[in-house]
């Protein structure tokens, strides 16, 4: 009797080994996620990772990681962290298969997790405020009170420079929060410098024009993904290398590059300093009428507050030397075309210009994709469509994409040169100029948006277990 119990029980063992080999998914990493039908990644919520913008997903990190899926024929599912160290927790439990958050390699990641190929540089930078000592070199950071992000590789450096070099650093490692509010501890003397990657600096500098680079704190870094370390992980990281060769072989690298880091030095520091005091001071009373006419035209209020910026300070009574006036700077034949009576009418105006661009959107080449299209339409805006069209042929004439903005805005500047405006349509423009009305509207765009997705950002999680009686935590309810 005993024998035959313990048959079936081994029976039954074996049966369950068999059931479970054949539900768990293959062993490397590659096989996972194809067998599963989904990438998952996790990210951070930033304006260089991921964010979202009128109900769609955008962001470097994010639309990288979808190129991925897309290759793969499969979903992608987007987590995001609060702090550092809940990127690589995801990681280890298994929970995501990528994180890229803007991450830099390291050795002691590496020595962790896998990782891909590069995709993108920076620079770790020291942060300053302006009219304080500026630090030159890691040995005036000695006494300063110095802030970076809890997990950041940046820490890891800190530590190195006190280790290896003698320097009595101070810092405090920030968890749970964003690069902008780091830097808010520097503008607002809570703290004396910062450490964080050039790109992020660069995308948060024009919002804290009292703030500069006092130095690179190291070498140019290479950013990567970390991969999963459960399971082999060789073939995904092969993979990877060959699809991030095949996106900078086609351009579609560099494009995404430019397309969320390619505008934002485009304005100098007193100009960004007049775009904030504007912004606080005179959008408040204009952003009603912009937001009316934005939803009758179905735009981005943010875009059409950013052309607006752009056109006059957001001055509905502006006068130009050349007779354009109002809001939107119209002319008297544009204003005469659109049925305008009163270009110093507030509504008039922003409507006039919202129908102006809508209509130089619907007239591009279907070739043209978004957000190049918002680009090229945003030039043609400033020096016409047909000087726009004539820049596309000397585009093309060299080499490039003429229905990409990047390409567009290097041959633009040619329509001033003789050998090149002399052969085509519409002849002399001045290019450079529409190539800075562009890139400035860009700038004021990428502003406004993070400016108020930032006021609605979700908070990090409450440690709830502190809020809950000490005498209920000990008899471990927390756990129902």
């Amino acid at each position: 009797m005993i024998r035959h119990i313990r048959h079936w029980y081994l029976y039954c063992s074996l049966a369950a080994l068999i059931l479970l080999s054949a539900c768990a998914e293959p062993g490397d990493s590659l096989s996972r996620i194809t067998e599963r039908g989904e990438l998952r990644l996790v990210t951070r919520n930033g304006p260089s990772t991921y964010y979202v913008e009128r109900n769609e997903p955008r962001g470097f990190e994010y639309e990288l990681a979808r190129r991925v899926a897309d290759d793969l024929g499969v979903a992608l599912r987007v987590s995001t962290a609060f702090a550092m160290d809940e990127l690589f927790d995801a990681l280890r439990r298994g929970e995501a298969d990528l994180a890229g958050a803007g991450l830099t390699s390291t050795s002691e990641r590496r020595n962790a997790y896998p990782i891909s190929a590069a995709y993108h540089r920076h620079h770790p930078q020291v942060v300053y405020r302006l009219g304080q000592p500026k630090p030159t070199q890691p040995g005036d950071l000695e006494g300063l009170r110095i802030v970076a992000l809890a997990g950041s590789s940046h820490i890891e450096l800190l530590e190195k420079l006190h280790r290896n070099s003698g320097i009595n650093l101070q810092w405090q490692a920030i968890s749970g929060t964003h690069v902008k509010d780091i830097l808010e501890l520097v503008e607002q003397g809570h703290a004396d410098a910062a450490v964080v990657d050039s790109v992020e600096f660069r995308i948060q500098k024009n919002l804290l024009p009292q703030l500069d680079v006092a130095f690179d704190l190291a070498p140019e870094q290479q950013v990567v993904w970390y991969l999963s370390p459960q399971g082999d992980s060789d073939r995904l990281e092969r993979y990877l290398a060959d699809f991030l060769a095949r996106l900078e072989a086609e351009g579609t690298l560099e494009a995404l590059r430019e397309a969320y880091f390619g505008h934002v030095d485009s304005l100098d520091r007193v100009g960004s300093q007049t775009f904030i005091a504007n912004l606080r001071n005179d959008l408040p009373t204009y952003r009603p009428h912009i937001e009316r006419v934005a939803r009758e035209h179905q735009l981005d209020w943010a875009l059409l507050a950013a052309i607006a910026y752009q056109e006059s300070h957001w001055d509905p009574t502006a006068v130009s030397y050349t007779g354009v006036r109002g809001m939107m700077m119209l002319t008297t034949p544009t204003a005469e075309e659109l049925g305008i009576e009163d270009r110093e009418d507030i509504m008039q105006s922003l409507r006039g210009g919202a129908r102006y661009f809508k209509d130089l959107l619907r007239r591009l080449p279907d070739g043209i994709v978004a957000p190049d299209r918002t680009w090229m339409a945003l030039a043609a805006y400033n020096i016409g469509m047909g000087h726009l069209e004539d820049a596309r042929v000397i585009t093309q004439r060299h080499g490039g994409n003429p229905n990409l903005w990047a390409d567009v805005m290097q041959h633009l500047p040619k329509l001033e040169l003789s050998e090149h405006f002399s052969t085509v349509k519409y002849g002399y423009a001045r290019g450079r100029e529409a190539v800075r009305y562009v890139q400035n509207i860009r700038h004021y765009y990428n502003v406004l948006q993070w400016r108020f997705i930032a006021e609605n950002r979700p908070l990090p999680p409450l440690a709830m277990d502190q809020l809950v009686p000490e005498t209920i935590r000990r008899v471990g309810l927390l756990g129902l």
